[in-house]
């Protein structure tokens, strides 16, 4: 059997993600090369991605992550049902940019985007990943954070990317690496860059280790890079390795994904 590696793409990475609905086309096709080299070297690759600008600041905006919110709490143009649909079209827009970018590299893939196929939000999200499972060897699957029904009072909320890597990790068969590329930063940092400072890398993160990271409170919606690291030891427990890395820097995800030596933070029991 075929290695297998979820990857994550981070919202952060692949779009500006302080400008509502920007792509980093350059980012993507060079990650999308990454990618083949990995099916090349005979490693089958889950892929999910974040939703950066193009989910974020609406979801933010209208509160989706909450739930449905009655009486006029709610700020803005649209109702909560309008932005939830809206979100939904902008990150099928995003991926599609994505779909592209793979397509381009003769890449066969197929997309399941969330709101098709689970319910429910959080690590425990109902959803059938059999589809994932039974894919192809050399197929790639591409999944997103994404707007979901919920089966309670809420109606509605957000599923994040990071809890679907998770689940994604620990159900597959034959899954031994999750690897999170990130954007503006190498890795895990113990102190955050500033003026010509590119801050401290954590290049083996323990649990009970001190961190910082930027956590874009303004816009972020599914808990930045501490429910990443969360998510990761959660993955690490059921014998996963897990590296977070730097997806603007060239090779440095595909040697991820690979099991290469190479620059980031790995998480350590």
């Amino acid at each position: 059997m075929r290695e297998r590696v979820v990857l994550k793409w981070g919202g952060g990475l692949i779009t500006e993600k302080s400008t509502l609905k920007t792509v980093r086309q350059h980012v993507i096709r060079d990650l999308a090369e990454q990618l083949e080299q990995c099916l090349n070297s005979g490693v089958d690759v889950v892929l999910v991605h974040g939703a950066g600008s193009f989910g974020h600041l609406k979801a933010k905006q209208y509160r989706l992550a909450e739930g449905r919110i009655t009486g006029s709490e709610i700020t803005g143009p649209l109702t909560q049902d309008e932005a939830l649909e809206e979100v939904r079209a902008d990150m099928l827009e995003l991926n599609a940019h994505v779909m592209q970018a793979l397509t381009e590299r003769d890449i066969s893939a197929v997309s399941l985007p969330p709101h098709t196929w689970a319910t429910n939000t959080g690590p425990e999200f109902d959803g059938d990943l059999a589809m994932f499972s039974q894919a192809p060897r050399g197929i790639v699957m591409v999944t997103h954070g994404d707007v979901v029904p919920c089966n309670d009072v809420r109606e509605f909320g957000i599923l994040s990317g990071d809890d679907l890597v998770l689940r994604l990790s620990r159900e597959l068969p034959n899954v031994t690496r999750l690897v999170f590329a990130m954007g503006g930063v190498e890795g895990v940092l113990e102190s955050m860059p500033s003026g010509d400072n590119p801050g401290v890398l954590i290049e083996e993160l323990t649990r009970n280790a001190l961190f910082q990271g930027e956590h874009m409170a303004e816009m972020d919606v599914t808990g930045g890079i501490g429910l990443k690291v969360q998510r990761g030891f959660a993955a690490l427990e059921s014998g996963i390795e897990v590296f977070l890395v730097s997806g603007e820097e060239p090779e440095r995800v595909a040697d991820a994904c690979l099991g290469n030596p190479v620059r980031g933070t790995r998480l350590v029991a």
